[in-house]
């Protein structure tokens, strides 16, 4: 058995979600891998166990355990295959170009709320705001699902690009678009802001307003139109990408900063919205930590709050992983909680944010949370808000 270079092992694999996910939950919940992966020595390709080494360059690794002839049964630590080291931010901040300045610029910050903590249960914030296009959680999934589309079809073949976006994921793809020369036609709910509209316009995208209130009504009629247009759809909504991104990195970034902080969390509160972020959060640590509750946070029915939905209407991947709770959170309650925010620790967090901070605020009113530390997802930062929050001041 030797550790080779994952670029250097050729196993094209395709693995279906349920099969994907059994196997990386067993990785991680016994932190490494008990076989290795068989292959020939002359051409690179992969004999036996394809699928183990498929779900393993899906994680990130940088190392596989490999064998010749026959697989052999040995425990490899998640370590020794560099499971960590794609989390490689610049020590000096210096990046090559705007892409780089994306991913090489995560972890993106966990701080302690130090005046918004309640009673003993310490709030600490994860700040998907300072990713630097649409300034959310979405720059990840656009980033991976324009980079994955690329290795399949080629730059020559991703011209045009459409995609329903309530604006925030349609930033990040037109950020793309930008870098690699293609254009975008974002699709965007009537419960989109003025300000959401111009923004996905000043990154050069044309925008298509639709009637309809929410955005993952629109996904049909996009598809139809990419099939007409011989566009690519790459759909944030069901796109496997979506998840990937944030199991190979944003939960990997949470698992090394708790570390650094020297906290175990009691919990971890998220909004849904497609469910990409807070599904693979709950999927890595209920795997690698096992008692970690998973808070979910959705809008009060018949209540609007942009960037998080209703499960019911229409989410993939939070049925597959275990939620120990959802709660729902009023417009209202979230606006007032991203004043109380920014005015107890000088941080202009985003509406979905504030409805994050709020599902925490009532569940220690209400009782239901020990002394200890909580990690709260924040998606995105409030400037986008302005209009929406003028009401309030």
């Amino acid at each position: 058995m030797y550790l080779e270079d994952v670029n250097r092992v050729i196993c094209e694999e395709e693995l279906e979600l349920e099969e994907f996910l059994d196997i990386v939950g067993e990785i991680l919940r016994s932190g490494g891998v008990d076989k290795t992966i068989v292959v020939d020595s002359r051409s690179g390709e992969v004999i036996e166990n394809k699928k183990l080494c498929a779900a393993l360059k899906k994680i990130g690794v940088i190392r596989l355990p490999v064998s010749h002839q026959v697989s052999e049964t040995i425990f490899i630590p998640l370590e020794h295959l560099g499971f960590f080291e794609d989390i490689k931010p610049s020590k000096y901040r210096v990046f090559m170009d705007t892409e780089e300045l994306l991913y090489r610029n995560w972890p993106t910050p966990l701080v302690k709320l130090r005046k918004s903590s309640i009673n003993g249960r310490v709030a600490w914030a994860k700040l998907e705001g300072f990713n630097p296009w649409s300034m959310s959680v979405k720059d990840r999934i656009g980033w991976y699902m324009f980079k994955k589309s690329l290795e399949k079809s080629g730059k020559e073949n991703i011209r045009m690009l459409v995609e329903a976006t309530s604006t925030n994921t349609g930033l990040a793809i037109a950020a793309m678009c930008t870098i690699y020369g293609s254009k975008l036609r974002a699709y965007i709910p009537s419960t989109v802001s003025t300000t959401g509209e111009i923004l996905l316009k000043i990154f050069g995208a044309d925008v298509i307003r639709s009637p309809k209130s929410l955005t993952v009504e629109l996904i049909d009629e996009v598809e139809d139109v990419a099939k007409k247009q011989s566009a690519i759809h790459l759909n944030q909504f069901y796109n496997d990408a979506n998840f990937e991104v944030h199991l190979r990195y944003t939960a990997k970034e949470l698992e090394l900063q708790i570390r650094e902080a020297g906290i175990i969390p009691k919990a971890i509160f998220g909004g849904l919205g497609t469910s990409g972020h807070l599904s693979t959060i709950a999927f890595y640590f209920k795997n690698r930590f096992k008692e970690v509750k998973i808070y979910g946070v959705v809008p009060k029915q018949g209540t609007f709050i942009q960037g998080i939905r209703r499960i019911e209407s229409g989410m993939k991947w939070v049925h597959k992983v275990e939620i120990d709770k959802i709660v729902e959170i009023s417009p209202d309650e979230a606006a007032k909680a991203v004043l109380e925010i920014v005015r107890n620790d000088g941080i202009f967090v985003g509406l979905s944010s504030g409805a994050v901070y709020a599902a925490y605020k009532k569940m220690v009113e209400n009782k239901e949370l020990e002394e200890g530390d909580y990690i709260l997802i924040f998606p995105d930062m409030g400037f986008k808000y302005v209009e929406q929050l003028s009401k309030y001041i």
